[in-house]
């Protein structure tokens, strides 16, 4: 062991010094507080064997989920400080930053011209979402937070011993609230704690982290021999909005009724006037000229009056607050008309008081006026910067913080139609069971009027209740607010082009539909999901026959003109997590890069720009992997100016839990799609080259995937040998882990499905099928199978998805697959399935080392050598997560209740060390 320890630490460096620091430091608090036995168990700096899964307890466990939080950290850590050296060395020289894709974009002779153009076109929205993929509690999120602030303050050569002395003290405090904190949800959070969560980023993160963004494009933009000028003159920074579902998104979610929905609209837009408050309150620091208001232009003296006029006593208050510092009077003027209630500075409710601000357009219109008139001051600094900022974050956020999408079920519209029916009692109201053609000529009939089915106070059955008590709480938020706030209406399993007319219906039960010069429109965006291999494939004429509908081409070019577009904009999303839970990681990522390329072929016959929304997950099963590498690897014009994708679970904290990461994370994101749309736009629309090769690797992944999926006694072995169960019964998300109840495959959700794979150590769901397929083409066509290897080099797709496939390969563990599969008392059953998965994955591991030439060991060495210090650890907690596993199945079956309950919390601190050692849950 000790042997092993010391080539680790030689390899990983300084992150291995940092994490025996703060093990030290773990150990010192411990014996502090009367935990000596404990702390002489501390891996790594104590010597002695680890415990067995025999002798852990749960203290044990609790400590090796720790070691494991800790090591993520430094890793984290460790990566911030390299790319600061060598950014050091050279700026331009870390891959997938802005420098860095600037320089590239220069050297392939894009012009500053049309690079200051694309930038402003650039939208980029993160979505964040809470699937129930974050193990750890809020709390504990908050308390890593303070530990990884204090870490970084330890790489300040500045301090004295004594304050060194002091941040270790500090250190040791905060490990000392995390031991003492309890890790797991003993309760399932309700959506009100996973919104507070969400708004946890969006209110202390983000808005601090976009100036650090927009500071670093500048900064990148001057590295490389462009005008500072003018990209501040022409003020071309990218546009950065977020998205969130969290109180939106009703699929299979029961517990977000319209109420929560109602008070999540107005929980973002009061914390949208908490983001500004806090941004301009800080201009008005800093605006502290002596200039008095008759010195100023008509323009901005008539503006100060007019405001003054609007607020009556409460102008005269603000006006009057800073006399002969006009720029500061105006600051006021504009924080006393945010229509908020405003406690010591705080902003603590919303009003609606005549004369304050409505729309954040009017706010941002203001601030432009005070940008120009500093300008003409001749303080073009702080325009440029302290003004900057604050029309930034408006820009960013405006008064509406994120963008509430609403999701639910086409299986439910289906269902919410026939009760609308019924309740009109109209005879034929088998909805679901009608044809494709009756049902679009249905809907096609009905959306040429205006009246609705039912009144305001019918009695409606419970689906169509639901769905259309939402949209009246989002038609009220609009009439009032404006649509800013509100995402899409996006329907999850769109089979059909009347899934998504069944959703113009029901809009229009709430009065969204209305009636236009042009005749009847929409206001709300509705979006197809293509999630299963089979929705993607038929995408192309789901979008055809939506597109070319009279309902939609009126509601699109109502839409263009109301959000100032050049060109009808209509969004897909495209689901990563069913795809490749459907039919394997080859056939999902071809299927999705297939379908991206025909629709936007598509999409440019109607002459409109698609936006692709990017359903994508934590795990490298559902469309996980490096931001830079996955944007590069989308297909020919998959990101015009514009890209969405969700942000899920583990993933928010793991990106952006500190600020240094988050900037990092959005960088990537942005500078990536500048460069993806430049680049493009430069070429000629191709296919992939290697289409039919990636066609025939597909197909024979896809069906070596589903013969197992589809084996006799795989669903009795999956939930055996996995610890799918208890994930079921866990309380990490407010969402129930089945869509419907059922105990089938088909109705699991995806999340639950890679979850317990990933804790098992099979990470099937990311190379099954994969060895098949290559040892196939190598043998029916050599010449085929060496046209791929050689495309590897230079192909950004190709090599996307084998990196994936090889990082899944490194975290999959053959004895530990089998230590699981003991659990299975039917021998037959259990030698057959270990038999098929031992065989694909040596036969996937050997197609892996041809392909790319050598062992990941030598390819990917700090990723190699960082599992290497987990494994030891990791191999004794899955010995006690079995050991867990029998006596709770057996105390459930023998109707042990209150036992059972105990030993579930037990065995739910192994799920979560577990997670915390893989980094990543489903």
């Amino acid at each position: 062991m000790n042997k092993i320890l010391t080539e680790v630490k030689e390899r990983l460096g300084k992150p291995y010094h940092d994490f025996e620091f703060l093990l030290e430091c773990l150990k010192d608090i411990l014996e502090q507080n009367g935990e000596g036995e404990i702390a002489k168990d501390i891996p790594f700096i104590n010597d002695f064997p680890f415990k067995s899964g025999e002798e852990m307890t749960a203290k044990h466990i609790q400590l090796y989920s720790l070691v494991f939080q800790l090591v993520n950290m430094v890793e984290v850590n460790g990566a911030v400080q390299n790319r600061r050296r060598i950014e050091n060395e050279e700026y331009e020289a870390v891959h997938g930053l802005f420098a860095n894709n600037l320089k590239n974009l220069l050297d392939s002779e894009v012009s500053e011209a049309d690079i200051l153009k694309q930038l402003p076109s650039t939208v980029v929205e993160p979505v964040l979402t809470a699937h129930p993929t974050e193990a750890k509690r809020a709390t504990v999120l908050d308390h890593h937070r303070d530990l990884y602030l204090l870490l970084v303050n330890r790489e300040n050569k500045m301090y004295s011993d004594n304050e060194k002395l002091n941040i270790r003290h500090n250190i040791k405090l905060a490990l000392y609230r995390i031991w003492k904190t309890g890790e797991i949800y003993l309760e399932k959070p309700d959506v009100q704690s996973e919104l507070r969560n969400i708004l946890h980023y969006m209110v202390n993160v983000f808005p601090e982290v976009i100036p650090v963004l927009d500071r670093r494009l500048i900064q990148a933009w001057s590295s490389v021999g462009l005008s500072k000028k003018s990209l501040l003159e022409n003020h071309s920074f990218p546009k950065i909005t977020f998205g969130n579902w969290v109180g939106g998104d009703r699929d299979g979610h029961p517990l977000v009724t319209e109420s929560v929905t109602s008070e999540t609209l107005q929980s973002l837009r009061l914390n949208a006037f908490v983001v500004m408050n806090r941004k301009l309150t800080n201009l008005v620091k800093h605006l502290s000229f002596t200039h008095q208001v008759n010195e100023c232009s008509a323009e901005f003296k008539t503006r100060i009056d007019q405001m003054i006029n609007d607020l009556g006593d409460r102008g005269f208050e603000a006006f009057d607050r800073n006399k002969g510092e006009c720029f500061r009077q105006f600051a006021n003027l504009v924080i006393a008309k945010m229509p908020i209630n405003l406690e010591r500075g705080h902003a603590t409710e919303l009003t609606e008081e005549p004369g304050r601000y409505v729309y954040a357009q009017n706010m941002l219109e203001d601030l432009n006026l005070l940008k120009k008139e500093l300008l003409a001051f001749g303080a073009v600094s702080i325009a440029y910067d302290d003004v900057n900022l604050a029309v930034r974050s408006l820009e960013t956020f405006g008064f509406h913080l994120a963008k509430l999408d609403v999701r639910q079920n086409s299986a439910f519209h289906d269902k919410a139609i026939e009760q609308l029916l019924e309740a009109a009692q109209v005879e034929d109201r088998n909805f679901s069971e009608w044809s494709e053609e009756k049902r679009v000529a249905f809907l096609s009939n009905e959306l040429k009027s205006s009246r609705p089915f039912t009144h305001q106070n019918a009695d409606l059955g419970p689906n169509a209740s639901a769905v259309i008590s939402c949209y009246r709480v989002v038609e009220e938020h609009i009439n009032k607010y404006g649509t800013e706030g509100i995402g899409s209406f996006i329907v999850s399993m769109t089979r059909s082009v009347s899934d998504l007319l069944a959703v113009y219906l029901l809009a229009r039960e709430a009065g969204i539909v209305i009636n236009t010069e042009e005749g009847l429109v929409c206001r709300v965006p509705v979006v197809p999901l293509l999630e299963t291999i089979e929705d993607l494939q038929n995408g192309p004429g789901i979008l055809e026959g939506f597109l070319k509908h009279e309902f939609t081409v009126r509601s699109l070019e109502y839409l263009r003109k109301e959000k100032g577009l050049e060109k009808a904009s209509q969004q897909v999303m495209v689901g990563y997590s069913d795809s490749n839970k459907d039919g394997g990681i080859i056939a999902s990522q071809w299927n999705l890069y297939k379908a991206q390329y025909l629709l936007v072929e598509l999409a440019d016959k109607h002459e409109v720009d698609l936006v692709f929304f990017h359903g994508k997950g934590g795990s490298i099963s559902r469309g996980s992997g490096p931001t830079h590498y996955f944007i590069k690897a989308l297909p020919y014009g998959s990101i015009k100016n514009n890209i969405r994708l969700t942000e899920q679970g583990e993933t928010i904290a793991q990106k952006y839990e500190n600020k240094v990461n988050a900037e990092y994370n959005l960088e990537l994101l942005v500078a990536n799609s500048l460069s993806k749309s430049l680049v493009d736009k430069k070429q000629e629309r191709k296919y992939h080259p290697l289409a039919s090769i990636m066609d025939s690797l597909a197909a024979k992944s896809k069906e070596h995937y589903e013969a197992l999926t589809h084996e006799e006694g795989f669903v009795q072995y999956f939930r055996t040998a996995t610890p799918i169960d208890a994930i079921e019964t866990s309380k990490i998300g407010s969402r129930p882990a089945k869509r419907t109840g059922a105990n089938t495959l088909e109705d699991l959700r995806a999340i639950p499905w890679v979850f317990s794979w990933s804790q098992s150590r099979y990470h099937m769901t990311s190379w099954y099928g994969v060895g098949t397929a290559f040892t196939n083409l190598k043998e029916s066509s050599p010449a085929d199978y060496e046209a791929f290897k050689k495309a590897i080099a230079n192909d950004t797709f190709i090599r996307y998805v084998l990196t994936n496939v090889d990082t899944s390969l490194a975290a999959t563990d053959e004895q530990i697959m089998k230590e699981y599969g003991d659990l299975v008392e039917d021998k037959a059953l259990r030698e057959k399935f270990l038999n098929l998965f031992l065989t694909e994955l040596k036969l996937t591991r050997d197609v892996l080392f041809d392909l790319l030439g050598e062992g990941i060991e030598e390819r990917r060495k700090n990723h190699y050598y960082s599992n290497f210090l987990r494994a030891p650890l990791m191999k004794h907690l899955h010995e006690k997560q079995i050991q867990l596993l029998k006596k709770w199945r057996k105390q459930k079956e023998e109707g042990k209740t209150e036992e059972a309950s105990g030993t579930q919390i037990e065995l739910m601190l192994t799920i979560n060390a577990i997670a915390s050692a893989m980094r990543n849950t489903g």
